[in-house]
């Protein structure tokens, strides 16, 4: 089931003070960008972030659910009703999360 138009818009209203928060659809489903690096994604209408260690201490009751078959499990977030909330954890994620890989450029 991909995630609905919708969905996303609440998430990013959830987000909104929060700067240079950007989205990406990839195969039905949205990619979340915090300042330029990957935070995690909208699957299925659920916001699943990455469990970087930060996340995992600022989440009280941490669920890891799989954003699809096969891949990683990551931190399924209940609170996307609490914009509080959601600012304070990516900005305390964010200094733990890599650095977006350096695209390549074909001459």
């Amino acid at each position: 089931m991909a995630s609905s138009e919708k969905y996303l818009q609440f998430i990013l209203e959830q987000l909104s003070e929060l700067e240079d928060i950007t989205y990406r659809r990839m195969m039905g489903e949205f990619i979340i960008y915090y300042k330029g690096k990957i935070i995690g994604g909208i699957y299925d209408d659920r916001l699943l972030i990455k469990p970087v260690k930060s996340a995992i201490s600022y989440v009280k009751t941490a669920s890891y659910e799989l954003p699809y078959e096969g891949a990683k499990e990551m931190l399924l977030i209940d609170e996307v009703d609490n914009k509080e909330f959601l600012k304070g954890l990516f900005d305390t994620m964010y200094d733990e999360l890599p650095q977006p890989k350096p695209k390549n450029k074909n001459k």
